[in-house]
């Protein structure tokens, strides 16, 4: 019978203990530790409305935040995470022109705990919120800084406009600006415009007497609406040219061209690098009263060889085509690609804004349309001679004439190349303003409660 084996007691000591539980803890702990969150990215968007710091993540992160007096600062804990060089770069990212950053400290506060200080030039509002992928981004956490005093739209319109002598000129009436468009009537695709022009003038004769009589002549506002914006850089070009920025610099050179001329003046929804969510853009307009809403894009699509430009208004009834419902899908996804904070955020205006929107506002914004869209026809293909319908969300302003302009087709490297072009841009811009001066021609803008 085989002999048992003997079992020897072995005396194990303390220090044979703990390297058995310290081996034991790093096997535990590696993985807790392989497994911590990545920072892929931080991007920093300064603009007065707000400041938008973003860091994108592997992962959805969980953050804690309070606000520190004298001086002003925001202290934000941020858990599951481990200092890397990504994050550190967020110092060197913030610019002295920030209107409400100073500076930032990033620390390892504790184990799998970051710890961000902003220092503040003044007292904010924050919001601290995640974002789920969307678009080409990753998990997202976002900080929002908000001036506590906001600024009123109408003040910082008139802070930052350049327009012209409201008073009428007497080498400029109705009648005289009328026969300085008649040349351009070449450049219209359709004979219906010249016939209505007709009609204008003899709407504008009234005006005349009015301007001679001496009477104050209200201002004319415009709100012009760059796309996009941010974190949305909206659609790109084959040479890596970014909507965002295109549409920026053609509303910035619309908005010095109708500030030239008498009794208008312009609100950019945004004039620099930003996000603005889809019903931002529309109550800017209506806090500053805007006669008109014009919203300017550039379009994409599949394929390379798509072309020419468009011009949309709202639809109560479904879109006008396969190809603009498809389009207004694409432009209303701003909001989730931006990234709007759903706790703050008005879920109900867009719908709100549509019930509200009146046949008598889109009627307008169709007569809008046909006078921009025949002055584009001037200087490039139109993708469509007609103007089109869909369910826009930024054209559902209920009280404003609202187009939408697609300048081009950004996905077409022709397209792309006139799009970046400093003389397209004047021209396109030349266009637009000659469209807008024919549509008030036409539709002298109503008295308001209020001149402002």
């Amino acid at each position: 019978m085989p002999s048992t084996p003997q079992i020897r007691a072995q005396h194990v000591s303390r220090r044979t203990v703990l390297k058995a539980g310290a081996t034991l803890l790093l096997s535990v702990t590696a993985p807790l530790r392989a497994n911590a969150a990545q920072i892929l990215a931080v991007r920093v968007w300064p603009a007065e409305d707000y400041t938008r710091v973003t860091l994108e993540n592997d992962t959805d992160l969980k953050a804690t935040h309070f606000i520190v007096k004298d001086p002003e600062r925001m202290v934000v804990d941020i858990e599951g995470l481990e200092l890397n060089p990504t994050l550190k770069s967020l110092v060197a990212k913030i610019q002295s022109n920030d209107p409400y950053i100073k500076q930032v400290r990033v620390g390892q506060n504790r184990p799998n705990v970051v710890r961000l200080v902003f220092d503040l030039k003044e007292e904010v509002t924050p919001q601290v919120f995640t974002l789920p992928p969307a678009g080409n981004y990753k998990h997202r956490l976002i900080f929002d800084l908000y001036p506590v005093r906001q600024v009123d739209p109408i003040a910082a319109m008139i802070e930052k406009g350049d327009w012209s002598d409201p008073a009428p000129a007497p080498s400029a009436t109705p009648k005289e600006q009328l026969a300085e468009l008649k040349p351009d009537l070449k450049a219209e695709p359709r004979e219906e415009l010249k016939n209505e022009l007709k009609t204008a003038e003899a709407q504008t004769k009234a005006a005349d007497k009015v301007d001679k009589n001496g009477k104050l002549v209200r201002m004319i506002t415009i709100a012009l609406d760059p796309g996009h914006g941010g974190e949305d850089p909206g659609a790109s070009g084959k040479n890596g040219s970014r909507e965002k920025d295109i549409v920026l610099a053609i509303a910035k050179r619309l908005k010095a061209k109708l500030e030239d001329l008498p009794n208008m003046r312009v609100m950019l929804t945004r004039d620099g690098d930003y996000f603005v969510p889809l019903g931002t853009r529309v109550e800017k307009a209506r806090k500053v009263q805007a006669d008109l809403f014009v919203s300017i894009h550039a379009d994409a699509f599949v394929q390379p060889t798509a072309r020419g430009s468009s011009v949309f208004v709202l639809s109560e009834k479904g879109a006008s085509s396969s190809a603009a419902r498809w389009l207004a899908d694409k432009e209303n996804l701003a909001d989730t690609i931006g990234g709007v904070n759903v706790k703050s955020h008005d879920k109900q205006l867009a719908s709100v804004l549509f019930d509200l929107s009146t046949t008598a506002q889109i009627n307008d914004s169709m007569k809008l349309g046909r006078s921009v869209l025949g002055e584009i026809g001037g200087i490039n293909r139109l993708h469509k001679g007609s103007v089109e319908q869909a369910g826009f969300a930024v054209l559902k302003a209920p009280d404003i004439p609202s187009i939408l302009i697609e300048t081009a087709f950004i996905s077409n490297p022709e397209e792309e190349a006139k799009l970046l072009d400093d003389g397209y841009q004047n021209k396109l811009a030349d266009a637009i303003v000659t469209g807008i001066r024919r549509y008030f021609a036409k539709n002298p803008p109503l008295a308001k409660n209020r001149l402002t």
